[in-house]
C-alpha cells in the first residue's frame, strides 16, 4: 500500500491533530485520545480494490470512539471489515466486546456507536465494504458486529489469510481483475461468518448473486435520468416484483433504492474537497436528476439539510 500519512512528517506539536484528521478520512469520523502524548506515532497506507477502499493503520496506544455525537447527520454507506495484523485491540459495539489477536477478523457498523482501545504498537487493516454488498451477503449487520471469527475454523483462517494477502498485494493486482478479487474475498468472509459465528445468512447464494447483479446494474446506470425499475429488472433478467422481494430483506424497494443511491452519490460528491468547483446542479444532473428543485427536496428529506448546507465547512477549509 502507498503511505498516505505519517506522523514522522509532522511537527510534534501538531501530530495528534493531524492524525485525528487523517485517520478520520481513511477510517470514519471519530473521537481520538492517547496517553502517549506528542510522541505518538502513526502511519496510514491506502489502496483500492474493485470498489473496496483499504486502509492500513500502524500506531501507538490510543482510544478510538465513534460517539453518538459523531453520528449526527451521518449516513455511512460502508461497513468496516477489520483484520488485526500485529498487537491487540479491545472492541466494543452493540453490547458486545472482545479482544483481538493477530489474524482476527471482525465487523463494525459506523452507523452506530463503537469503541476501540488500540494497544501498543498495533497494526491493522480496514476494508470499507459498500453497505449493500455486506447486507446482500449477511443480512442484518448488527448480528455480526464486534464478534471475532474463530481462527481455529478452517474457513475463517482461509478468509483471514486471503484478506492479509490482498492488503499486501492490492497495488499489484490488475485493476481489471480487482472487482473479481474483491467479490471473492467478500463471499469468503460471508461464508466464514456463517460457519464460524453460526448466524445464518438471510439470502440463498442464488438470490445473493441476483441481488448483487441487480445492484451492480443500478450503480453503473445512475447517471441516466431515464433509469426506471422496469428497465433495471429487465437488464437483470428478473421481474420488478422479484426485485422488490429481494430488496425487501433490506427494508426497501427497487424504486427507493435507486433514489437512495443517487442521493448518496450526490452527497459524496458535495462533501468531496476535490469537487468544490462543481455546482450542486451539475452534481445532481450527473447522477440522474433532471429537476434541481426535486433533487433539493429529496436531498433535504433524506439528510436533513439542503445540498448547499453540505458544503460550507469544506469551503472554509479550502480558504
Amino acid at each position: 500500500m502507498k503511505t498516505a500519512f505519517s506522523t514522522k512528517s509532522v511537527h510534534a506539536r501538531d501530530r495528534l491533530a493531524y492524525w485525528r484528521d487523517e485517520a478520520s478520512k481513511a477510517y470514519v469520523a471519530h473521537d481520538f485520545s492517547t496517553r502517549v502524548g506528542r510522541g505518538f506515532h502513526g502511519e496510514i497506507g491506502v489502496a483500492t480494490l474493485g470498489g473496496v477502499d483499504l486502509a492500513a493503520f500502524e500506531c501507538d496506544e490510543c482510544l478510538v470512539e465513534r460517539t453518538q455525537q459523531r453520528l449526527a447527520g451521518a449516513n455511512d454507506d460502508d461497513v468496516l471489515l477489520c483484520r488485526q495484523v500485529v498487537g491487540h485491540t479491545s472492541v466494543y459495539q452493540d453490547g458486545r466486546d472482545a479482544v483481538t489477536a493477530p489474524g482476527d477478523v471482525f465487523l463494525l457498523d459506523p452507523r452506530r456507536p463503537f469503541a476501540l482501545a488500540v494497544g501498543p504498537n498495533c497494526r491493522s487493516v480496514v476494508f470499507k465494504v459498500p453497505r449493500w454488498e455486506a447486507q446482500a451477503r449477511l443480512g442484518e449487520i448488527a448480528s455480526y458486529t464486534a464478534t471475532m471469527l474463530p481462527q481455529a475454523a478452517p474457513v475463517t483462517a482461509l478468509a483471514s489469510e486471503f484478506l492479509g494477502m490482498i492488503a499486501v498485494r492490492a497495488d499489484a493486482i490488475d485493476p481489471a481483475m480487482g472487482p473479481k478479487v474483491a467479490q471473492q474475498a467478500l463471499d469468503l468472509v460471508a461464508l466464514a461468518f456463517e460457519t464460524g459465528v453460526g448466524a445464518p445468512v438471510q439470502l440463498s447464494s442464488t438470490r445473493t448473486t441476483t441481488l448483487l447483479r441487480l445492484k451492480s446494474i443500478i450503480e453503473t446506470r445512475l447517471h441516466d435520468p431515464a433509469l426506471k425499475p422496469a428497465g433495471v429488472a429487465a437488464a437483470a433478467g428478473i421481474s420488478v416484483r422479484y426485485a422488490n422481494a429481494l430488496l425487501a430483506h433490506e427494508g426497501t424497494s427497487l424504486e427507493r433504492f435507486i433514489m437512495l443511491r443517487r442521493l448518496q452519490h450526490c452527497r459524496q460528491a458535495l462533501e468531496d474537497p476535490l469537487q468544490l468547483g462543481r455546482t450542486a446542479g451539475d452534481i445532481a444532473y450527473s447522477h440522474g436528476f433532471s429537476d434541481l428543485s426535486h433533487f433539493t427536496r429529496r436531498y433535504k428529506a433524506q439528510f436533513g439539510r439542503s445540498p448547499g448546507e453540505s458544503r460550507p465547512e469544506l469551503r472554509a477549509r479550502a480558504l
